[in-house]
């Protein structure tokens, strides 16, 4: 809503232009009466609506043709005042304002107007006959009012008709002549119909009728009131209200009686709690709240955010098959001025067998966008009504910026839960396919996707010692000489070479050699296509010895030409590498170079190091409760307890050592 009222009184000449601004400020009629009227404003705590007003006078004798233009192009409404017992002044109204400001003002944004009928007082009949022809003509006129400066009658209503027409235009919403919500209006409401359906069964029930009352108006309908309003839409129209609760129809039907009954501000007042502007578009501050983004931190959905998601998901599975179809998604995207996700998404995030995203595809890709473009996810949630649904002050509440890198390199761990693997390698090198076969897709599989249906991205959830977390994979063009610094900016790097090419690796090679030797980064090589035969590298030396001369982990075998789905085990430990870089500072594996291994027994020394404690403390306890207790049955217990406790340390260590 604006911020201040300007109100322009304009006239022929002895209308009462200054009288009327006299009037209201004084509350009497003044004995003398000047030219023109001082600018005056109207603090904000004594209008009706809580708005600063600045009233302005025009008078033709003190000002210049020039200065009128002005102050029509800075006039958020113009009161056109004339006399109701001169002919000659309603007459130029039509003949002189109405056009003269019409010239003055954009077509597209044209200033509302008010005819004002002064000097009531002294007439016995109403000039309503006379000024309703004017008002069908013209669109731009809001109302007619018709007071006396002399008596003091309806100064103040002019004043909050003027304020309401700027504030609660009726414009932007209906359409006199044909006596319906413009499209602009209903496209609006339905969005906001749709937000507040929270089980998208095409009716708004009494709980949601109450959440949308309260939400919008601060207080929630008493039961006889919610009763009131349906049997208002049934007497009206047949299929306004449906199951005892209304439908779509209904919504707009009620916000057009409301119009009709010159209750703007409440279709305003909703329109604006859901994010519109005057023009009925999404506001850049309601879609893109300010969120503070420091260097080297990443953005991720919170809590609140992934149960609010999950909500989305469960309204929209309309079949409960944990899946989302093309229908489904189209429908869930109704909000939305346009289609947010393209085909490429089907192969960034896990489907199912039909080519369904599922929901947990479905939710990692709200992670990707989150972290790639968090404007863009602040915008999506904005559409989907995040901040009204959760009662929150804006969608910046959804979003977790995580601490600075190198605080977690430091401390040596992490609370972030998506991580970045960049994917580099020579063109033809296996790099889309390591990409797609995190995605549970085989080869055959692969094959079956269009040329320009495929993604640079893919993400999904893997399980790192229990805890659920988002490997996010990049495909970075194979640019050698280009290479920039969000090609380079990961949590961990896989260097991808074809073994059945003998000219693969080098790439890998030189990367490495120019971007990561000296890098904190964990770099990983994969030996794609082990199904092959394996060749000798045109390079100095073999991956293996590239390998061991930079303490590397060996190159790992891989391969996604397989009947089932392709294993997944090396995707489990990118992020592990990616959660544990510090383990490359110190050796604890007899290797002396593998980073997954220095992960591994880095925890499992951390793991022990907890178990032995924990046994130093029982017998501590034991030897020092020897003393006063004597009681068979306690150190019977205390020795059961005891050994128990070993016997499950033994067998977690046992456990890990497997893993490795």
């Amino acid at each position: 809503m604006r911020k201040d009222v300007r109100i322009l009184l304009v006239g022929e000449p002895k209308v009462g232009k200054t009288s009327l601004i006299m009037s209201l400020v004084s509350e009497e009629f003044p004995d003398e009466v000047p030219l023109r009227a001082e600018e005056i404003t109207i603090p904000a705590d004594v209008t009706p609506e809580r708005v600063p007003t600045h009233i302005v006078d025009y008078s033709e004798a003190e000002q210049s043709d020039e200065q009128l233009y002005q102050e029509i192009s800075k006039a958020n409404v113009i009161c056109i005042v004339y006399s109701v017992n001169n002919k000659k002044s309603i007459e130029k109204v039509t003949s002189h304002w109405i056009p003269l400001i019409n010239d003055r003002t954009d077509k597209d944004s044209r200033v509302p107007l008010i005819l004002v009928g002064n000097k009531s007082d002294l007439v016995e009949h109403s000039s309503m006959e006379t000024i309703l022809p004017i008002m069908n003509q013209y669109q731009d006129i809001e109302t007619c009012v018709e007071c006396s400066a002399k008596n003091l009658k309806n100064i103040s209503e002019l004043f909050y008709y003027a304020q309401k027409a700027v504030l609660h235009p009726t414009g932007p919403l209906y359409c006199p002549e044909e006596k319906e919500l413009k499209p602009s209006c209903i496209k609006s409401l339905t969005r906001i119909f749709k937000v507040s359906d929270l089980d998208n069964d095409g009716i708004l029930n009494d709980n949601e009728l109450n959440f949308f009352q309260r939400t919008c108006f601060n207080t929630p309908l008493a039961p006889q009131a919610l009763e009131d309003v349906k049997n208002v839409v049934r007497r009206n129209m047949t299929d306004g209200v449906k199951d005892n609760g209304l439908s779509l129809k209904g919504f707009l039907f009620l916000h057009t009686l409301f119009i009709q009954r010159g209750r703007h501000e409440t279709t305003w007042t909703v329109l604006r709690r859901f994010g519109y502007d005057d023009d009925l578009e999404l506001t850049q501050e309601y879609l893109f709240p300010m969120i503070k983004m420091p260097p080297d931190c990443t953005t991720e959905l919170n809590h609140n955010a992934y149960l609010f998601l999950q909500s989305v998901f469960d309204k929209h599975d309309k079949d409960r098959d944990c899946a989302l179809s093309p229908e489904e998604v189209k429908d869930l995207f109704k909000v939305f001025p346009y289609m947010p996700w393209g085909p490429d998404v089907n192969h960034t995030v896990c489907t199912n067998e039909k080519g369904w995203i599922t929901y947990q595809g479905y939710l990692s890709q709200w992670t990707l966008t989150t972290y790639l473009d968090v404007q863009r996810s602040l915008e999506y949630l904005g559409y989907l009504g995040y901040s009204i649904i959760c009662e929150q002050e804006s969608q910046a509440a959804a979003i977790t910026v995580t601490r600075n890198k190198r605080i977690d390199l430091q401390k040596k761990q992490t609370q972030r839960s998506v991580f970045r693997c960049n994917v580099l390698g020579a063109r033809g090198s296996g790099k889309s396919g390591f990409l797609q076969a995190f995605l549970g897709k085989n080869l055959q599989g692969q094959r079956r996707i269009r040329e320009d249906h495929k993604s640079f991205y893919a993400i999904s959830t893997t399980y790192v010692y229990g805890q659920e977390k988002y490997l996010l994979l990049h495909e970075v063009m194979p640019d050698f000489d280009f290479l920039s610094e969000a090609d380079l900016a990961c949590d961990v790097v896989c260097l991808v070479y074809d073994i059945n090419n003998p000219r693969s690796f080098e790439y890998c090679a030189k990367v490495y050699k120019q971007y990561f030797i000296d890098s904190k980064t964990p770099c990983v090589v994969i030996a794609a296509k082990s199904d092959l035969h394996e060749v000798r590298q045109h390079y100095s030396l073999s991956p293996h010895e590239f390998c061991r001369k930079h303490k590397l982990h060996p190159p790992q075998p891989f391969t996604c030409s397989t009947t089932e789905a392709p294993n997944k085990d090396i995707y489990t430990r990118l992020t592990t590498m990616a959660m544990y870089p510090h383990a490359r500072l110190r050796c604890m594996c007899a290797c002396n170079r593998c980073t997954y291994c220095l992960c591994q027994n880095l925890l499992k020394l951390e793991l022990l190091r907890s178990i032995k404690a924990q046994l130093r403390r029982v017998v501590f306890n034991r030897h020092m409760a020897q003393a006063d207790l004597k009681n068979s049955t306690f150190w019977l217990r205390a020795s059961v307890g005891a050994t128990v406790f070993a016997v499950l340390g033994f067998a977690m260590y046992r456990a890990l050592l497997k893993q490795r």
